[in-house]
């Protein structure tokens, strides 16, 4: 009996492998629109498409971030200044980007531009810390999207929307989840929505990787500057180690959790845009796999209770 039922499973993991193993054809002929193409997922990806001979419309905050692209690119790619949270600039690429698409439409849009902080227990925050991280990470995602939509089911194409883990199971204090949450739930509804009309939305959930989101320094640098602003009253509450003793707690979490291999995400983002069979989710790193997901699906007290026993009292 154990041999049978190995036996199936060793089966359906080839049908699997044979199946999503098969790509898209005419690549030269889609085009693909990135956000957050200056540094790390964004950037890597936007080359690692290029090479495999995609248009990549690459969206870039800065104007060395676009240099930076061009100098490692071919012809094909084209970037161009995007400020997700400015729905002046995403309308201004959406224009473009349907000068250069034509007829053919725009084969996928991958919503990767993202921030972290401001990250800190709830209390110390104010609404406006949430509406500056909620207008890049979920309201950007949607402005961005809507945008280019027509473009899309034009083309047939696809949505492919980065969350995290952090979407799936809240960890700290601070709008990073809160707007991720809100990532998975337009995803599930903009797949449903769309599929009637042959456009496949797919979602990339990511762990911990090494990149400005889980930069130490940066986080660091952002609580100590909320520490700094709260009335002496909250500071009482937590006792005057408390900063400290979550500096350092945060900091060994990401140093034992962070992996550096980014083509782990950027393979998984080049499956859902090339293959013929997409994933509808992609859980890249094995912090992911292991830790995050398997506590997901936990009841809350079990949850809870272990953060609490690891988080700085």
């Amino acid at each position: 009996m154990f041999l049978y039922i190995l036996g199936l499973l060793l089966l359906w993991f080839a049908h699997r492998w044979f199946k999503e193993s098969k790509r898209v054809s005419n690549k030269g002929d889609k085009h693909v629109y990135i956000t957050g193409c200056d540094t790390g997922f964004g950037h890597l990806l936007a080359k690692h498409l290029d090479e495999l001979g995609f248009r990549v419309i690459a969206g870039c905050y800065t104007e060395i971030g676009e240099n930076e692209l061009k100098k490692a690119s071919s012809d094909r790619l084209t970037t161009l200044h995007l400020d997700v949270s400015d729905s002046v600039s995403v309308g201004q690429a959406a224009a473009l980007i349907k000068t250069l698409v034509g007829e053919k439409g725009l084969w996928a849009v991958v919503n990767n531009a993202g921030i972290s902080v401001p990250g800190a227990p709830t209390d110390w925050l104010t609404v406006e810390d949430y509406k500056g991280l909620l207008a890049i990470n979920l309201v950007g995602v949607i402005d961005v999207t809507l945008s280019v939509l027509p473009l899309i089911k034009k083309a047939r194409g696809r949505v492919v929307n980065v969350s995290s883990v952090f979407g799936r199971i809240s960890l700290f204090g601070g709008p990073y989840s809160v707007s991720k949450y809100g990532v998975e739930a337009f995803t599930n509804c903009l797949r449903v929505n769309l599929a009637p009309f042959g456009v496949k939305v797919l979602c990339i959930e990511p762990g911990c990787f090494k990149t400005n989101v889980t930069d130490p320094q940066i986080w660091a640098k952002s609580v100590k500057e909320i520490w700094d602003r709260l009335p002496q009253d909250v500071k009482d509450d937590y006792g005057p180690d408390y900063l400290d003793n979550i500096l350092q707690a945060v900091n060994a979490r990401l140093k034992l959790l962070s992996d550096s291999d980014l083509m782990k995400v950027v393979g998984c983002m080049e499956h859902a845009i090339a293959a013929v069979y997409p994933r509808t989710r992609y859980s890249p790193g094995w912090d992911a796999k292991l830790i995050w997901l398997p506590l997901s699906y936990m009841p809350s007290f079990v949850t809870d209770a272990l953060f609490l026993k690891f988080i700085p009292k």
